[in-house]
Parts: C-alpha cells; structure tokens; sequence
C-alpha cells in the first residue's frame, strides 16, 4: 500500500569480471572477423534477391576472440551472485510484474544486459482485504446494535481509527464507505469499504435464552410471510 525499497539476493550471468566482457584475455582485444571483415552478416545473392545471414565464423558480432578469457572461457559473461535494489510502488496489485531494464543477464561478447522482471506476490493482511484501490473490512456487531443503532469504532490500516454511525435496524450485510481511507494511486486513493455483519453467538447461559425467547414473543410476524410458506 505504501510502497518499498527492498533487495532481491540473484545469482545469474554477469560482464566477466577479468575481462569486462570483451571475452578476450586481458591486454588483448578480439580481432575483425576475417570471413564477414566486420559485418557480422554474410550476403547470399539470388538473382533478383539478396539475403543477408549471421557469420557463422563470429556468430554475427563481427570480432573473433583469437586469445579468450581464462575465467570466461571467451563469452564475456560469468555467474555469480548479486544483489539488486529494487523500488515496490504504491498501490502495486499482486501479481504485478515490475521491470528493471539493464537489470538482467549480461550479454554474450559485450552486449548490452537484458531485462529483470520482478513479479510480486502480496501477503494477504489479517485484518483488511482489498477490492482494487479499495480496502475491505468485515465488522461484527451485535443484534441489539444492529437493531437500535450505535456508534461504531473501526481501524485503518495506518493505525488510525474512523467512528461510523450505525442506524437502527441496519441489516448484515450492510456496507459503509469511508471515503479516501484505501490505496493511494496515481487517480487518487481508494475508500475503506466496512461490512457490518451480525453476529449470532453459539451458546447461551439460561438467562440469554430466555431473554431470546421473549424477544421473539415480541416479534411474532414472520419476515418470511412473502415466500407463501
């Protein structure tokens, strides 16, 4: 949600660090192809049509390493580990791929060092869910707060708390907004999204069953009258 700087620990191709890369033995350079004379390219003339194919002798860099690299054996690249900073934005969703470019494998023979991609998974919090750049949040409350109304206390995920006012008779279910206390994004930051639910306890003292009782004395219209049964 609000964005981190972190290290991934890699172990993967990197420039040769005896040679930089060049893939020749240090105090040497590689030598111009002698079969493409640098082109890295060969013409094959068909009449009408040219088609142009990598050297084979160079693989199509245009240099030959005449004197290679003991620690490289000649491919510029050698594999080690490395450490790589890498910034998480605000707001990223799980399964966002970020890309580092230049951040990859090295290229072979000097190259230019492709691309990292970092792809990232969110923990679930055990409070709060997430529904875009909306947060979610279940709140139990009981029936007689449900049914007469209350004020009602709720957290947010920077640790501060909002009051929500509950009127009387609100149904399970119900949803309240509170608006801008989601994900920051670059079109603005989400709402908290609070789900009142009911809660119906599971064992009763003899005293609560009674009152229970009573209460449904009180309520003796069925709120299932509508279905015909």
């Amino acid at each position: 949600v609000s964005g981190a700087t972190t290290s991934l620990h890699l172990t993967s191709d990197t420039a040769c660090s005896t040679c930089h890369g060049s893939g020749a033995k240090p105090g040497t350079v590689p030598t111009q192809c002698g079969v493409c004379h640098g082109r890295g390219v060969l013409d094959d003339n068909q009449g009408l049509f040219s088609f142009s194919t990598p050297c084979a002798n160079c693989g199509g860099t245009g240099t030959v390493v005449v004197d290679p690299c003991a620690t490289c054996r000649g491919t510029g690249v050698e594999r080690r580990a490395r450490e790589v900073k890498v910034w998480i934005p605000a707001g990223v969703d799980d399964g966002q791929r970020i890309r580092l470019k230049g951040r990859g494998g090295a290229g072979r023979h000097g190259g230019p060092s492709g691309d990292l991609f970092v792809l990232v998974h969110v923990d679930p919090d055990p409070v709060f869910g997430r529904d875009g750049r909306n947060l979610t949040l279940t709140v139990p409350v009981t029936f007689v707060e449900a049914a007469l109304g209350t004020k009602l206390t709720v957290p947010t995920l920077d640790g501060a708390t909002v009051t929500l006012k509950l009127p009387a008779g609100t149904p399970s279910g119900k949803v309240f907004r509170v608006k801008g206390r989601g994900v920051e994004a670059k079109s603005g930051p989400g709402d908290l999204l609070v789900t009142v639910q009911v809660s119906v306890p599971a064992d009763l003292t003899d005293e609560q069953r009674q009152a229970v009782e009573n209460l449904a004395e009180a309520f003796p219209d069925s709120p299932r009258t509508n279905l015909g049964v």
